[in-house]
């Protein structure tokens, strides 16, 4: 690099330029101590013993155990990726590379995706059930009665989620994830947090869990206010006879 002190460079790649030539130079230099120069030693003690290099680029794979929930899908990184059907309930290993979701059950590839870098879901129509024992054990209706038997603004948002997805299945999720605060709250808190939820369009599961740890649920109804523009009279209000 001395040799460039006194040089002006105005890109990168011409640095670069004459580093090379200077490298190049430097290698073929032979040694004052010893026979022959860095590029002979090269040639004749490591290129032999180098292995090719891989046939592919070294990828960071993320491996993670995984439970297949009752709409056979897998979370990772905010998104949904299904699996098939018929592993439903059993222990996955989810394989996420830069590029791929690749899902291993017995060490045999189930399922790959494309991985996707935003929330939402990716279903791939093979694994959906046609029927199958362990799938339809849950059912829209079954999760509306419930819901009905809670509130009837329970059942409205749940409804809302069944016809939101394009698969019922997809809403299972969520649904049972809402029906199953009734074990912590009571029945008329998760109602009133529902018609919270339905009148202000919150779709989310976590949007109603909000309300119900903030106490929403209790504050009373207010009524709107109403102004009154009426004329006022009193001593210390002027009138147009007090401006000239």
């Amino acid at each position: 690099m001395a040799k460039l002190r006194h040089q002006t460079f105005f890109s990168l790649a011409e640095l670069n330029h004459c580093i090379r030539a200077l490298l190049i130079e430097l290698n073929q230099k032979p040694f004052k101590q010893m026979p022959g120069s860095r590029q002979q030693w090269f040639e004749t003690l490591d290129r032999p013993a180098l292995s090719p290099l891989p046939k592919y680029a070294y990828q960071y794979t993320d491996i993670k155990t995984a439970r297949v929930n009752i709409d056979y899908h897998l979370i990772y990184d905010q998104h949904l990726y299904s699996v098939p059907h018929h592993c439903v309930g059993e222990q996955v290993e989810l394989h996420a590379g830069d590029k791929l979701i690749e899902v291993y059950f017995h060490h045999q590839r189930i399922a790959t995706h494309v991985r996707k870098f935003y929330p939402g879901i990716t279903t791939e129509p093979g694994h959906m059930p046609e029927q199958h024992a362990q799938h339809q054990q849950w059912t829209p209706g079954r999760l509306m009665n419930w819901a009905q038997s809670i509130g009837p603004e329970v059942l409205v948002w749940v409804k809302g989620q069944l016809h939101r997805r394009e698969h019922p299945e997809q809403a299972y999720r969520v649904c049972l994830g809402l029906l199953s605060l009734n074990r912590s709250y009571a029945s008329e808190r998760l109602n009133k947090a529902c018609a919270i939820a339905n009148k202000e369009s919150l779709f989310r599961l976590k949007n109603v869990k909000a309300i119900l740890v903030s106490n929403r649920d209790k504050l009373p109804d207010t009524a709107p206010v109403q102004l009154s523009l009426l004329p006022q009279d009193h001593v210390n209000i002027r009138g147009a006879k007090s401006f000239h």
